[in-house]
């Protein structure tokens, strides 16, 4: 599952900037609006780190 930084995320939010650029959305608004629409869809948001140690110092983690 593609996760933002990944190429296949980069590559898809390439193509929905170009796609908004060419509906006439200036550069900025089309980036933001690419971004969200991401963010939005269900199969390319993160999924938060999968190891202990990539959720921090036992110390400081939430939850527990």
């Amino acid at each position: 599952m593609p996760e933002p930084g990944s190429k296949s995320y980069d590559t898809r939010r390439a193509r929905l900037r170009k796609d908004a650029e060419n509906s006439g959305i200036n550069d900025q608004q089309a980036n933001q609006e690419a971004n969200e629409t991401l963010q939005d869809e269900e199969g390319w948001r993160s999924r938060g780190p999968r190891t202990e140690r990539g959720r921090g110092p036992k110390g400081e983690r939430r939850g527990e």
